[in-house]
């Protein structure tokens, strides 16, 4: 399989793999900070560090032009802010002692002025906005069947409701991109013609 093809399936692979760690990290009732905390805030920074390759290779499926490149930064500039999120998330957990300790750093980081709005409320939110974008640009050419784009946004939503359903949202975004893989190892198979010998 071609790198672009597997970057594709790490970066859901990798949220639904966070999910599932802190589904485990919970089940003792004692989340973070610890070991279930950083394994599962590591696993999904890995997912969101996959998907920055994974959007770039979608995009090349798509014809040039000022909105496909518009889409692409915006989304990537969400992916930047999240993996901000996570770096913050991964560093209050090794200074803290407790969780009310890493609580009260990780209100002291958001307290900052425009840290919340940037790193959490708002410019994060772009990424699964910009991912859905690209997934329906991608099925108006055909990249994609049509109903990947709704199965894409359901995915994005359902850790909406509870972070508990990250798993099923994983798995439901990588589902909908998958019919794109094909495409992406034709791609990487594709080669410069040699250049003929004057």
């Amino acid at each position: 399989m071609k790198r672009a093809a597997l970057y594709v399936i790490a970066g859901p692979v990798g949220i639904a793999a966070y999910g599932l760690v802190r589904l485990w990290g919970r089940s003792d009732g004692v989340y973070g900070p610890g070991l279930d905390w950083q394994a599962a805030h590591l696993v999904g920074l890995a997912g969101m560090v996959f998907f920055v390759p994974a959007v770039l290779a979608l995009s090349r499926l798509l014809p040039r032009s000022p909105w496909r490149n518009g889409v692409v930064a915006l989304t990537l500039v969400g992916l930047a802010a999240t993996m901000v999120q996570f770096g913050a998330d991964i560093v209050e957990g090794l200074l803290a002692a407790d969780r009310a300790e890493m609580s009260a750093l990780g209100a002291d980081f958001k307290d900052i002025p425009g840290v919340e709005v940037v790193f959490y409320d708002v410019v994060p939110q772009l990424f699964f906005l910009g991912l859905v974008v690209l997934a329906g640009m991608l099925a108006a050419r055909r990249r994609l069947p049509w109903w990947g784009v709704p199965l894409l946004l359901t995915g994005t939503l359902l850790p909406v409701v509870t972070l508990d359903l990250l798993p099923i949202g994983g798995l439901c975004m990588l589902v909908a991109l998958a019919p794109a893989l094909p495409a992406l190892r034709r791609q990487g198979e594709r080669v410069e013609p040699p250049v003929a010998v004057q």
